[in-house]
């Protein structure tokens, strides 16, 4: 399952978003070196102005 997306908030938080083989949206934030499941609300604060969709060189310098 490949991310959609891989999301900086303003405070810090990262996330990304993940689409199952069904269609159904997963949410997981990255604490320390480890990803875990997120709130799904994560998915509408991906539009907000102050949020960053990482680049794919800022996405492979983070634990798989």
């Amino acid at each position: 399952m490949d991310p959609s997306g891989v999301y900086r908030s303003e405070q810090g938080t990262i996330w990304r978003v993940l689409e199952t083989d069904e269609g159904h949206l997963r949410v997981e934030t990255l604490e320390g070196e480890e990803w875990v499941p997120g709130r799904i609300s994560l998915v509408g604060l991906r539009l907000a102005a102050t949020t960053t969709r990482l680049a794919p060189a800022a996405i492979r310098s983070l634990p798989a």
